[in-house]
């Protein structure tokens, strides 16, 4: 659409695509608080049960580059109204699942029909507002992303309390009938171009890297990573994959994506920095409820209320970043941004069972803030010099990178998780012998931690395990304060967003 076309019933369409948005992103965010009771009543272990989180994303990684495709072959309508629908269908079986493996199956359907929801809704909103109120259209277009984040936590922990952890996903059923209502009634039809190729084979090759990484990453803990032909026979196919898919996008005539997208310097620096601060937000999630809950001994309600200021804090960020960046360098709005993220990381990694409901919160709207302030000048500068005729590609490649980035991220923080549990317990063990004094005493803490006896040994071990996965997460989270690094560095590459005339007169 052209920036003089004046839509009818704009806000109406907006709302419908915000609520779109936020059913999706509430999805995820609504799962990490429930994800303890899921564990206990599906009997699966605490690796086994971060698969309904990234069976979903990396399904949703997966199909997300072919949505440009398809919103142009068969209408954005007609995909948009199916993948909502899909969406919602699947998310009622999600929540009847009896076993792991049911859940899993069909979270990956899930996946599928809520990849086409993000590219689409945001595809949707670029295209209904002209270029000079297009910070505030992808404010609110952000909202929609972060009011699921910021409620999906609270919300998770009042339903699994007082129902069980089926209604987390039994709640998208009346969002879903809303959206796909609103979207039925004020979305225009778009012309469809039935004779638009495909190039399955390109498709073929990145669902084929994405997925083998993924299994790698989430296998590789299970069996002891390259000591596995199983995990050195999918990171070769994941290698392959990808390099075959790389040439097959530089060589081939009809590309599966177009070359012209990573040509621009602030679209692909801008993906880059999707992927980096999407697995910090997912794995930050994933990492807080069990440690508010099995650590910090906060019931699920509390639980859900620590994890919700940070969306108030996105919220709010979003819209002072919408404001401040027609007048400022979207660049230096980015880069303060990221130091704030870098510092509540930091503190974070400092924190102990014993931390205060008020201070969690705090932390966690400064992380929110942190991240709207990132989030609004970025997907900004990503569009400022794209031709209007990628932005269907772009929109999916970025939620591509998105997703991708969130399955990794809890991936790769699940396992350096696990495995530094593992060495931080042999380290505190290793330095506790039958000469301690404690253990050699004859009052009642040497009574009851006497190793010789099965109750000592039992609960030295649990005082063993209590502190090795304190340290476990501190290092985690120290850890992701590093992901800050290198989307400061792309600030350097990035070109500075014009402002529009009558701004700058």
């Amino acid at each position: 659409m052209s920036d003089d076309i004046q839509v009818p019933r704009r806000g109406l369409l907006t709302a419908s695509a915000m609520l779109a948005m936020f059913m999706q992103s509430l999805d995820t965010s609504i799962c990490v608080v429930a994800l303890p009771y899921m564990q206990g009543s599906l009997s699966a272990s605490s690796e086994e049960i971060t698969w309904v989180l990234t069976s979903s994303v990396i399904a949703a990684a997966i199909m997300t580059a072919p949505m440009g495709w398809m919103a142009q072959r068969f209408g954005r309508k007609t995909v948009y109204i199916v993948c909502l629908t899909g969406f919602v269908s699947v998310s009622m079986l999600c929540g009847a699942a009896q076993t792991l493996t049911q859940l899993v199956c069909f979270r990956l359907l899930q996946g599928i029909f809520g990849a086409g929801i993000a590219p689409l809704s945001q595809a949707t909103m670029l295209d209904i507002y002209p270029f000079h109120r297009r910070a505030q259209a992808m404010a609110l277009f952000s909202m929609g992303v972060t009011m699921g984040p910021m409620l999906g936590p609270t919300l998770g922990g009042y339903l699994t309390d007082l129902y069980s952890w089926r209604w987390v996903f039994y709640v998208n059923l009346p969002f879903g009938i809303m959206a796909v209502t609103g979207l039925l009634l004020f979305l225009p039809k778009a012309p469809t171009r039935p004779h638009l190729k495909f190039s399955w084979y390109g498709f073929a090759m990145l669902a084929i890297g994405v997925g083998a990484v993924q299994l790698v990453l989430d296998r590789g803990q299970i069996l002891d990573w390259f000591t596995s032909r199983e995990i050195v026979v999918l990171t070769v196919i994941a290698g392959l994959a990808f390099y075959l898919f790389v040439v097959h996008m530089c060589t081939s005539d009809r590309p599966f994506l177009p070359t012209a997208l990573f040509k621009d310097r602030n679209f692909t620096s801008a993906i880059i920095m999707v992927f980096c601060l999407s697995g910090v937000m997912q794995a930050t999630g994933a990492l807080l409820a069990p440690y508010l809950q099995k650590l910090a001994g906060f019931p699920v309600q509390d639980a859900g209320w620590a994890m919700a200021p940070r969306g108030i804090g996105m919220i709010f960020s979003m819209f002072l970043a919408s404001r401040l960046g027609m007048k400022v360098d979207q660049r230096k709005i980015m880069a303060c941004g990221l130091l704030i993220l870098g510092a509540a990381l930091y503190d974070m990694s400092t924190w102990t069972p014993a931390v205060t409901l008020s201070r969690t919160m705090f932390t966690l709207m400064t992380q929110g803030f942190s991240i709207g302030l990132v989030f609004n000048p970025m997907t900004v500068m990503a569009y400022t010099s794209l031709s209007a005729q990628y932005r269907g590609d772009a929109t999916a490649v970025q939620s591509l990178a998105r997703n991708i980035g969130s399955a990794i991220g809890i991936s790769v923080c699940t396992f350096t998780l696990t495995r530094g549990f593992q060495t931080n317990h042999a380290a505190i063990s290793a330095g506790i012998t039958p000469f301690e004094r404690i253990l050699q005493g004859h009052d009642h803490a040497g009574i009851l931690l006497d190793p010789s006896r099965r109750p000592g040994a039992v609960l030295l071990d649990q005082m063993i395990t209590y502190q090795a996965q304190i340290i476990s997460y501190n290092n985690d989270f120290r850890l992701m304060t590093l992901a800050v690094l290198p989307p400061l560095l792309l600030l350097l590459l990035m070109r500075r967003h014009a402002l529009p005339a009558k701004v700058r007169g």
